[in-house]
């Protein structure tokens, strides 16, 4: 048994570090539109824009940890709203990197995780990712917040220990794409929103709040970062 285990770990660290084949390029156009087919259509993007609500959620939680604020709890609501409440000044940069997270988080992990693919690296993406859903998992405090992030995580696990090399990298394709895509949608949502008089209480308007700078501004922002995360992200998966 102890042979056996002391095998496995290296055979584990290996698999971890190293690179595996890109999968073919039609692999990764139909995994692009599968991702777009959960993004564009309402009725699955209710669905679907859960997933994005943990990425985003879990920004804000991820930075304020970062810039030594007192991370207290996460929360995740079914209307795919989220909450995340950390403790430490009501200004100051720190702050300010904490609310700007939010809606930059989702496209920016995408296009992490293109730099991840484009490297080869199909089998740390899905390590990571899980190992970020699990440390999340501690910080939420509702239950559906805690069953969306198992029910995500335990997608994760399972794919990246019981499915073959194939089905991890289209898996992990799509992955990306939804979040390089789906990282999109949110900004033109709350763009409409305040249009319409809603969301007085978005990122964008407490980010002007402790800036003095127009939510329209940052709202500028995060339409660049989703948009260039996409084409960026993009480009990198599409080279083969």
């Amino acid at each position: 048994m102890e042979s056996t285990a002391a095998l496995a770990l290296p055979d584990l660290w290996d698999r971890l570090v190293g690179t595996q084949p890109d999968p073919d390029l039609w692999v990764v156009i139909a995994t692009a539109v599968a991702a777009l087919a959960v993004v564009v259509p309402h009725s699955l993007w209710r669905i679907s824009r859960n997933a994005i609500t943990i990425a985003h959620e879990g920004g804000h939680g991820l930075v304020a940890l970062l810039t030594g604020r007192q991370l207290t709890g996460i929360r995740l609501h079914s209307d795919t709203s989220g909450l995340t409440v950390s403790r430490g000044k009501p200004h100051g940069l720190g702050m300010i990197l904490t609310a700007a997270a939010g809606y930059t988080a989702p496209p920016l992990l995408g296009l992490g995780g293109a730099a991840l693919l484009g490297a080869g690296r199909i089998t740390l993406l899905l390590w990571l990712a899980t190992a970020l859903l699990v440390a999340m998992l501690v910080m939420i405090r509702n239950a559906y917040g805690a069953l969306t992030v198992v029910l995500t995580g335990g997608t994760f696990l399972l794919v990246s220990w019981l499915a073959g090399p194939q089905v991890q990298a289209a898996f992990a394709y799509a992955v990306v794409w939804f979040l390089l895509l789906g990282g999109v949608r949110p900004a033109f949502e709350l763009q409409v929103k305040r249009r319409r008089g809603g969301a007085g209480d978005s990122d964008a308007d407490q980010l002007s709040r402790l800036t003095h700078v127009p939510a329209g501004l940052w709202l500028f922002l995060f339409h660049v970062v989703s948009l260039c995360a996409l084409m960026g992200g993009g480009r990198w998966l599409l080279e083969m």
